[in-house]
This record gives structure tokens, sequence and C-alpha cells, in this order.
């Protein structure tokens, strides 16, 4: 008999649930009592699919609400996939494409926008009709090459950078976190539950995690109002009596471009820290021009990072802004049968009206390339180039890249 797909029924399937993750994952293959106590609570056994063979647990597959910051600001409603494993005994039988099925029917049918996920490996979702949306990048910034002034004291504009405790950090980063999705050209973000702050702070603990404890500081402008706040962690290490430490930035959050130059410039400038390493940022960040000499941020990661897979595409397209008015018929092939179609999108900086039409279409593409497509980061021109967008009006690519387009890249800070 084939594999037995289902949602969990009780909590007495986690640990094997868990012992399949684990082993999926290359973390092992047993899971004790306290990590199976530790991670129950953020498992709704509804939305968390098991693939059992002889009652042993070889696939699992979860997915959670999640909102997404997209152009214009506003948040749409997210199916967020996580902890999907095959294990190794029981690879290319289709476990995963039955276990996203349903994920993605039941995802329509609770009316999500689209479904989400950070993909361990490029080639596996494309099939299910994700796309990338949403790159990554990370800097390793040697301090003294940078041409930072080793003077520096402060910010300049009037403001401060307060060293902060966690529970500080906790106190007011969610609503922080909060103001800075909701800014027009943050689009990517997702929303951070109450247990990213314990987690980040170090409230909450999973054994072996290996949890480094933070230092925090926080950015208040000249009226005193936080602005801002970096968590970084320090690597020491000394050579001949000579400092080599370096500073692992774990979050960096800024409302204004002057509480991020604050914040980077005060990391930057901490005594005995000789390399600064900037966590993951968005390809565009501010870092490197924000030196003297912009060749001391040495690139050490550009990839992929936020795939999108679209289930609504009227409330996708009418969710966003646009830089410009415009009109464009979309041909959407959907092999999954979710969210094809053919669609006419009418657009502007106040919104957009986006409707099924019998209309000649002018761009043809696949569901996943409009996942692509959705934040602005990549080009229909570049897609027509690869053969991945099709024009049936000339024209039309340049045309959805003036729409779609927008003036800073996607980002997602967090994984999930």
């Amino acid at each position: 008999m084939p594999p037995e797909i289902r949602t969990l029924t009780s909590g007495d399937e986690l640990p094997e649930w868990l012992r399949a993750v684990a082993v999926g994952f290359l973390q092992g293959a047993t899971i004790s009592e306290e990590e199976v106590a530790v991670r129950t609570p953020d498992i709704e056994p509804a939305r968390t699919q098991g693939a059992f063979d002889r009652g042993r647990c070889v696939g699992t597959f979860r997915t959670f609400s999640q909102e997404i910051t997209v152009p214009g600001g506003a948040a749409l409603p997210s199916c967020a996939v996580t902890n999907v494993t095959v294990s190794p005994t029981h690879r290319r039988r289709g476990l995963l494409t039955r276990m996203m099925g349903a994920a993605l029917d039941a995802a329509k049918e609770r009316g999500d926008a689209f479904a989400s996920l950070v993909s361990a490996e490029y080639p596996i979702y494309g099939r299910f009709g994700f796309g990338p949306a949403a790159w990554t990048a990370m800097w390793e910034v040697d301090v003294a090459r940078s041409g930072l002034d080793p003077r520096h004291s402060g910010p300049a504009d009037g403001g401060h950078v307060d060293l902060a405790e966690p529970e500080e950090i906790r106190r007011i980063g969610p609503a922080l976190h909060e103001r800075y999705r909701a800014q027009a050209h943050r689009q990517g973000v997702v929303d951070r539950p109450d247990r990213w702050w314990l987690i980040h702070t170090g409230q909450r603990r999973f054994p072996g995690d290996k949890f480094t404890p933070c230092f925090h500081a926080v950015h208040r402008d000249a009226d005193g109002e936080p602005q801002g706040f970096v968590s970084w962690t320090v690597d020491e290490r000394w050579e001949a009596k000579l400092p080599q430490n370096r500073a692992d930035v774990r979050c960096l959050t800024a409302l204004t471009p002057a509480a991020e130059r604050s914040l980077w410039l005060f990391v930057l400038s901490i005594d005995w820290i000789v390399r600064v390493r900037s966590g993951p940022r968005a390809p565009d960040d501010v870092l490197p021009l924000l030196l003297p000499d912009p060749r001391a941020a040495a690139l050490g990661t550009l990839a992929d990072f936020l795939w999108l897979r679209p289930l609504d595409v009227p409330r996708m397209l009418e969710g966003r802004r646009y830089p410009v008015e415009g009109a464009l018929v979309l041909e959407l092939h959907d092999e999954a049968g979710l969210a094809g179609g053919r669609y006419r999108l009418e657009a502007g900086p106040d919104g957009a009206v986006c409707k099924s039409t019998g209309e000649s279409p002018e761009l043809a593409l696949d569901i996943a390339e409009l996942g692509t497509l959705y934040l602005g980061d990549e080009s229909a021109v570049r897609l027509a180039a690869l053969g991945r967008a099709e024009e049936l009006r000339a024209g039309a690519a340049e045309s959805a890249d003036t729409l779609f387009r927008t003036p800073r890249r996607a980002w997602c800070p967090d994984v999930f």
C-alpha cells in the first residue's frame, strides 16, 4: 500500500512527526520529550500533514497564517509553508506533490491571496506554481578598510543611540516592526508573532539551539521617540594581543534613513570590532554605499529567498499599488487549475481593478512568473527574453515593467 497522507489527528502523533522533520533536515533520528514539549505550541494539527507508512512518518508538511506587505504598504494574507520533508527512504514517490496539492487547495478555500515559502533548494517549487519574489544579500565589512572616521561618537541628526535590555526590545520592537512593514516600499516583509520576539531575545529556547545572547541598541530621534533598533552578537578572537573580533548583526530595523545610517555607523564604530557581518539584508541595502570605500563591504551571499504562489489573482493585483496609471491583459497558465485565466488589470497610484475578461491577451506567462513579478523585483522584459513570458502585443512586457517595478527591491528579513 502507498503511504497514507493525512493531517495529524492528535498531539500523540507529534513526536513521530517531529522525528521525521529532524530526519529530513539531517538533525538526527531521535527527538527528546523536551523538544516535543517546546515545539508543540507552534503546531496547528489541522494544518499539519504527515505521510505515514506502516505507522512510521516518512513525510512532513505544515502551514500557518502569515501576512506579507505588498507594494503600497498593505498586508495580504498568505499560506506560509514550512517543515517540508520527505525521508530518504521514500523519495520520488509523489509524497510532496500530494501534500502540496492538499495544502494549496485548503489555502484557496480559506481565501488566502497566495502561498509563501523560503526554498531550501531552487528547483523544487517552481513546478507547484511558486516563483522567487524577493532576494537576500549578506555583506562582511572590513572596518579598517572602510574609510569611516574612527572618532565617530554618535548620530549627527540630534538623535541618540542607547544600549537596551532584551525586555525593552520585546516591549518596543513589535510596534517598530509593524510601522516598518507598513511602509510603502518595504514589500516582502512578513509579520512577526509574539514567539519571534521571545526567541530573538532568548526568553524562549529550544534544546540544542546554540543560542548566543545578543547585544541590543535603540535609536531615538531628537524628541526621544524610538525610530529603530539593532541586535548583534560578537565572535571574540584575539591574535598576538590584537583584537580580531567580529560583530554579527542579527536584526536591524529602522523607520527613517537617519536611524538606519545611525545604527549601522554605531555597530561599525564599536571598539575592538574589526569586521561586521550584516546578516540577511535587502539586495539594495544602503550598507555598502554608506562606507567611504564601498569595496570594504564584501558581498558573501546573493540568493533567492521568499517565493510566492498566486492563489487569488484579482485580490493580489488589487491589493498592491502601482506607480503610474495603466492597463494590461494577462493570460495566466496554471497547471493546477487554482488561479489561471485571463485578467484585465487597470491600475494606478490610488488602487487597481482586476477582473476576468474575454479581451485579447497582451502578455502570457505561467502563474509562477506572476509570483516572481508581483513584488516588483523582476523584469517582465527579462522574463520575455528568457522565454518565460510571451508578448502577444508588442511592448506588453515593457508596459508590465512600468506597472510592476518598485523603487526599492523586495525583501523578507525572516526565515520561516
